[in-house]
């Protein structure tokens, strides 16, 4: 065979959350590399105009390949305007990763507050909810859509210190279940991924605490913690014909930590 566009995502348009740094930066750079055009977000326009840049002057010599457009995802009126401006730069929205995710407490769950349970789960499944229903109908519209929530094999086991985060990421698993069920018949897709530790800002507590870092690494099979990298080929899978029979799935990204 010599067909090589089996993970060719030229002509798409992806929309990423928390995508300026760790594993959603290195999503939007991978598929931005594969083709795509992609639309960097996060809280911060400074950072997203930086990533931006960095992706532009990469794969950009024909065109920019990528626009910032802030969003704190948190608020449905952002939602609005994230999905609203995409369309407006490149016209249309082909693939989704819900990425930005949010862990304001760590601790048993008796201790937790409950605005910082509220949060959790909020941001976590309540607005990824919200931006799936802003960008399905286009995808209904068009017979053809990829949606990709990066969630975690939090979301697979119970947890001591991550309790309620684990709850939200269990939700999503939901919930690419549900939206496989619901858009299934109208060619959509939806996914989750789920990476066990990845060495990112976002884990940082997790990895530079060499006692966490050493039981979270001693029985997993590859013996290593993963890199945001290994996280972005899945997602690029998901985005492209390669992953076309694929939804309503978990994939579990974790070095094997979770089979033994």
């Amino acid at each position: 065979m010599t067909d090589t566009s089996l993970f060719d995502l030229t002509g798409k348009v992806a929309v990423i959350t928390g995508s300026t740094k760790g594993i959603g930066k290195a999503i939007a750079y991978r598929m931005a590399q594969h083709g795509a055009k992609v639309v960097i977000s996060s809280r911060k326009a400074d950072l997203c105009d930086e990533v931006a840049g960095e992706i532009n002057a990469a794969f950009g010599k024909n065109g920019k390949v990528a626009v910032p457009i802030a969003c704190n995802i948190s608020y449905k009126e952002q939602l609005e305007n994230l999905v609203a401006k995409s369309r407006e730069a490149f016209g249309k929205i082909d693939v989704l990763v819900c990425n930005a995710a949010v862990n304001p407490y760590a601790g048993p769950m008796a201790n937790c507050p409950d605005d910082a349970f509220d949060k959790i789960m909020s941001v976590n499944v309540r607005s990824n909810v919200w931006l799936c229903n802003l960008v399905v109908p286009e995808m209904k519209a068009r017979k053809d859509g990829s949606i990709i929530i990066v969630s975690s094999i939090g979301g697979l086991r119970g947890s001591n210190i991550l309790g309620a985060y684990c709850i939200s990421k269990a939700a999503d698993f939901q919930l690419v279940r549900n939206l496989a069920v619901e858009y299934g018949a109208d060619n959509i897709r939806a996914n989750a991924i789920a990476p066990g530790l990845i060495q990112t800002d976002f884990a940082r507590y997790l990895w530079e605490n060499p006692d966490i870092l050493k039981v979270s690494t001693a029985n997993a099979p590859l013996k290593r913690i993963g890199q945001p990298d290994e996280i972005a080929g899945m997602a690029v899978f998901l985005a492209s014909k390669g992953g076309g029979f694929a939804t309503g799935q978990q994939f579990v990204l974790d070095g094997g930590a979770t089979i033994t």
